[in-house]
């Protein structure tokens, strides 16, 4: 009986990606494999309903797995065998759109159903456990060290904190198995540990993380409730995901390679069990928590399989110990350390808080004492000396400590270049990718809780946003898409700007698949910005398929959650066959900054320097009033407003006469406007501090600053106050 449009659809897309990679694939190498394998495992997916077309595609899902097992590259064989199938593939699906007989397969996959049908019966009914293809996951975790040390010392950190709200949460779930914030915990974290590990290549740890996370989407939309059971068997899981981590862990302090493999196979076999409604087997010890991680976080909990060594293939040259000991040598020469937890130390942002605190205070101390000596008129030569060389102390630490919380994004860059490059290959795309203002500063919570995010939106603009080749070509477009991710301050803000030139946000499929899931009502009538801003409600998906990429609606939840958790917010811009743009705009809470220190009466203001283009004291003749539009300056032919500065915050003694003033040109949103100041003071470099709870929305603000006689200044944000006037 032939099956759905959308099927075919699917079928034929899964098709031409494999098509891709096979015409990629050389025997002795290893390209494509891991991506064949895993398209192989969509279409058998796809194709559970469909078994005349799932029975071939198993067999040659078999045949990788033996490669990948024993961690060789295609042979003239297997590569002979995956032609055939995808030379096979369409016809099939044509034979089985017309309810027609299917073709046969050329070669081994025609004989694979007689094959299976000698095999012993015994096997199936023995106790031991069915070779399903999932023991292909049993694989030595390949860490590629030198290419990919930064990113697994990121990800190790991340991963470390992530499991231990896995079972802290599972523990809470165990007594109150309905508890919906902590199950959105797990998921979320099993969702950011499959996402990496994915495109980190850590096959296993991916593999298994995906099963749980389609476990956990069971119980999230209430289709499975958990139970002792089903907890236990997570975590096992994330036992197991210990355990992988412990390698990387190992590996970045030691230098050491795994050698030993990590058995997920029989986790992920119990889990697909439960997932579909089965009794897992009950091992015979009790189930128990898994261990807090302590120093020895390489050690397998009791529950786990046992590790199994390791025998690199005759062929594979494994590391000598004197290559080893060059290596440390060498790295010992060039001043670079090996050891992941002497190199960096983790530290509460609180601590880090406390000590700016100090420091401020300790400015201002230094700045009392050197008044107090000028005003006193103390001539002593020793106590000056003292007192300049406290005060050059008091700026070093000043600008260490400044300096502890500073970090640059291009690290959270190029782990998105990485992902690119990952993903573009999976999704058969040809992928342009832009990088600029990777140098920007950010304070280090900015930059750790702006990863994730900048995963899910990738991710997005590579799957829904860019068009496949043939439909750019069609388009008049170029083969290959661009996409952009630069870093820039903007007046007040730090903005991360994402942008492609795919085909767009269909707001009309939005808003009716918003629609159709009753996240909004039926008659709700919605501007284009608020259409748009329906992707970040939870559950949204606008993905026809759950894969392990996309398509489960938490993506750009998540992307909404840690910008709100920033105080941030993010903007889109989107137009049908031209591309969409999501601008990040982040408050500056202890980022460095150029700033201008101007006063307003008895009050000083900062302007950032970035949006100041320039000042000067205007003549008379060019200030006039314009009705409907207020005060304005020609300068330079341009007319620009004039906002009273002292009018805005209520200031008394301010200068009234422009002339008699200092007006600063500031450009903001591409737009100049002048700003009429009392005076000039200083220019200097000055930390921004959150203003506190109180103060935290006051309009124009952006933050406060201890400037360098110990004062307090205000930090302007033009683009909040030119709009609010």
């Amino acid at each position: 009986m032939p099956l759905s449009t959308d099927f075919y659809s699917t079928l034929d897309d899964l098709s031409n990606r494999l098509a891709g990679e096979s015409i990629l694939a050389q025997a002795g190498r290893d390209e494509g494999l891991i991506p064949s394998y895993s398209l192989l495992g969509e279409l058998i997916e796809l194709c559970s309903v469909e078994l005349e077309l799932r029975e071939p595609l198993s067999t040659l899902k078999a045949d990788l797995e033996r490669l990948l097992d024993s961690a060789q590259p295609f042979d003239d064989a297997a590569l002979t065998h995956l032609r055939n199938v995808v030379k096979w593939l369409p016809a099939a699906a044509t034979a089985s759109k017309a309810d027609q007989p299917l073709p046969p397969v050329a070669g081994k996959a025609a004989a694979a159903p007689a094959a299976a049908e000698s095999a012993p019966a015994s096997v199936a009914a023995s106790s031991a456990p069915v070779d399903d293809g999932l023991a292909a996951n049993d694989l030595l975790q390949d860490l590629n060290l030198d290419e990919n040390r930064e990113l697994l010392t990121e990800f190790h950190a991340e991963a470390l904190d992530h499991l231990q709200q896995i079972e802290a949460a599972l523990l809470a779930l165990d007594e109150t198995p309905d508890d919906p914030e902590a199950l959105n915990s797990i998921f979320r974290s099993f969702h950011t540990i499959k996402g990496v590990s994915g495109f980190l290549h850590l096959t296993p740890m991916h593999t298994l993380t995906h099963e749980v996370e389609s476990l956990l989407d069971l119980a999230r939309n209430r289709k499975l409730r958990l139970n002792s059971t089903i907890i236990t068997e997570i975590l096992k899981s994330r036992d197991a995901v210990q355990n992988m981590v412990g390698q990387i862990t190992v590996a970045l302090e030691q230098g050491t390679l795994p050698s030993e493999i990590i058995p997920v196979s029989h986790l992920i076999r119990a889990v697909k069990r439960l997932a579909a409604g089965e009794s897992a087997p009950v091992a015979a010890a009790p189930a128990k928590a898994a261990a807090p991680i302590a120093a020895s976080v390489a050690a397998a909990p009791a529950e786990l399989a046992p590790v199994v060594p390791f025998s690199p293939a005759p062929s594979a040259e494994a590391p000598a110990p004197a290559k080893a000991a060059e290596h440390k040598e060498k790295a010992a020469a060039t001043g670079e350390t090996k050891n992941a937890s002497s190199s960096t130390v983790r530290v509460n942002t609180e601590k880090l808080d406390s000590l700016m605190d100090v420091v401020g205070e300790l400015v201002i101390v230094q700045s009392q004492l050197t008044e107090s000596a000028r005003v006193l008129a103390i001539e002593d030569a020793s106590l000056q000396r003292n007192i300049t060389q406290f005060g050059r102390l008091t700026k070093e630490l000043q600008h260490t400590s400044m300096s502890l919380r500073m970090i640059p994004v291009k690290p959270t860059f190029q782990k998105m270049e990485r992902l690119v490059r990952d993903l573009s290959r999976d999704f058969g795309k040809k992928v342009n990718f832009h990088v600029s203002g990777e140098d920007t500063e950010l304070d280090r919570t900015v930059v750790e809780d702006i990863g994730d995010p900048l995963v899910h939106m990738v991710r997005n603009s590579l799957d829904h946003g860019l068009e496949s080749t043939a439909d750019r070509i069609a388009a008049g477009k170029t083969e290959a898409g661009n996409v952009h991710l630069k870093a820039y301050h903007e007046g007040g803000n730090i903005v991360i700007e994402l942008s492609d030139d795919g085909r767009g946000i269909n707001t009309d499929k939005v808003l009716a698949k918003a629609r159709k899931q009753n996240l909004i009502p039926e008659n709700a009538q919605l501007s284009k910005d608020e259409v748009l801003h329906l992707i970040f409600l939870p559950g949204f998906s606008t993905a026809e398929k759950v894969t392990a990429v996309s398509g489960r609606g938490v993506g750009m939840d998540v992307v909404k959650r840690n910008i709100e958790k920033l105080r941030g917010k993010i903007e889109i811009t989107s137009e049908m066959g031209k591309g969409s743009t999501f601008r990040i705009k982040l408050p500056l809470t202890m980022a460095i900054i150029d700033g201008l220190v101007v006063r307003v009466g008895e009050d000083r203001f900062i302007l950032p320097s970035t949006s100041v283009q320039m000042a000067l004291r205007p003549a008379k003749d060019a200030l006039s009033t314009v009705h409907g539009h207020g005060e304005v300056l020609d300068h330079r032919g341009k007319i620009l407003p004039i906002h009273r500065l002292h009018r805005r915050f209520q200031i008394a003694g301010a200068i009234e006469n422009p002339w008699d003033g200092i007006i600063v040109i500031v450009e903001s949103n591409g737009r100049a406007s002048a700003l009429l100041v009392d005076d000039m003071v200083s220019k200097q470099e000055v930390v921004i501090k959150s203003l506190g709870g109180f103060l935290q929305n006051l309009v124009g603000v952006s933050g406060g600053a201890i400037l360098g006689d110990g004062g307090i200044a205000l930090i302007l944000d033009p683009t909040s106050l030119f709009n609010a006037a």
